[in-house]
């Protein structure tokens, strides 16, 4: 194996996914520390575009398989487009960003390899030529520290748990087509269609701030001062699986082990006990504020600040000294 760092870089609507950025720093980092060179593969139609956006964010060379077969997510097509990135760079490690590509694309790639996979890594090491990765255990009551043994190791990355590459557009690299030579006849999976629900304000995934609410709150109508808060906040709104099990809120806002995994430097919890389902999806948080009546509560255990009280007196003195504070 090379002494590669391959970065799996994303690219959504045409714009470089912010985990990209996030996996670049991070891979540069561990490049300073153990002598590697750090390089980044970009699947899609259209994926060359964003080659030169990630020798700017620290890439030292890019794969790119660019091919209208993958224009869509395919676990089949992407696979195989992987498997030849691989063979090109030969890398003793390769990282995937924790998301919907990666957490199905990962352990499928490692698989193929004969190799191992940490999934959901929220901090990363170079320990001679092993990449140690650290990542939630025990519903986020612990955490655990993994090596994988053969090559290449792969692990995914939870999404803000690293330092994002700041872009120098003075940086030159290699950019590298790889002929991705789609089989058709071994894709298994075909999409017939796709439905997307209307997204407003920013996505829950890259807030900086996240206001959830829990069943606590005792109904839907009780979300409209989430919501404000949120606004307020310039964040974004999330809930608890019983929420969402409720159809007090759509499943695209649960926060937990089967929801989204959020990592925003505010996470508030209101009304929300914190099991360990949900803490799973928010441990990452640098900040925790709970608001609770119950003084038992689990989310107080991993919470910096924490109210006990009805969030019926809390939430509106809190909406108002935050509007306050940010003149609106």
């Amino acid at each position: 194996m090379a002494n590669v760092i391959l970065v799996v870089g994303e690219v959504d609507g045409g714009q470089l996914v912010p985990i990209t950025g996030e996996m670049l720093g991070a891979a540069r980092r561990l490049a300073g520390a153990s002598g590697h060179s750090v390089a980044c593969a970009l699947i899609g139609a259209g994926a060359e575009a964003q080659a030169q956006e990630t020798i700017a964010l620290g890439a030292d060379q890019a794969f790119v398989a660019d091919d209208a077969a993958l224009a869509e997510y395919n676990t089949d097509t992407y696979l195989q487009a992987m498997l030849k990135v691989v063979e090109a760079a030969s890398p003793a490690v390769v990282l995937f960003g924790q998301t919907n590509i990666g957490r199905d694309l990962a352990p499928r790639l490692a698989f193929r390899l004969n190799t191992g996979v940490i999934m959901d890594t929220v901090e990363l090491a170079m320990e001679g030529d092993r990449l140690h990765g650290t990542r939630s255990a025990y519903g986020g009551n612990a955490r655990a520290v993994n090596v994988v043994k053969t090559d290449p190791q792969i692990a995914t990355v939870r999404a803000k748990s690293q330092d994002a590459a700041q872009p120098d557009s003075s940086r030159q690299g290699q950019v590298t087509k790889i002929d991705a030579a789609i089989d058709a006849s071994t894709v298994r999976v075909k999409v017939t269609e796709r439905k997307g629900l209307p997204a407003e304000g920013i996505r829950l995934e890259d807030a900086d701030v996240v206001v959830s609410g829990g069943r606590g709150l005792g109904g839907p109508e009780a979300f409209s001062g989430i919501e404000e808060l949120a606004k307020a906040l310039h964040g974004a709104v999330g809930a608890s699986r019983a929420v969402c099990d409720l159809g007090w809120r759509p499943v695209s806002e649960q926060v937990g082990l089967t929801g989204k995994v959020v990592s925003p430097t505010l996470y508030i919890a209101i009304a929300i006990s914190g099991a360990s389902q949900h803490m799973a999806g928010c441990s990452g948080s640098k900040n925790i504020v709970a608001v609770n009546k119950d003084a038992d509560a689990n989310i107080f255990k991993a919470s910096r600040f924490g109210i006990v009280e009805d969030f019926a007196k809390i939430l509106p003195p809190l909406i108002e000294a935050v509007k306050k504070e940010r003149g609106s």
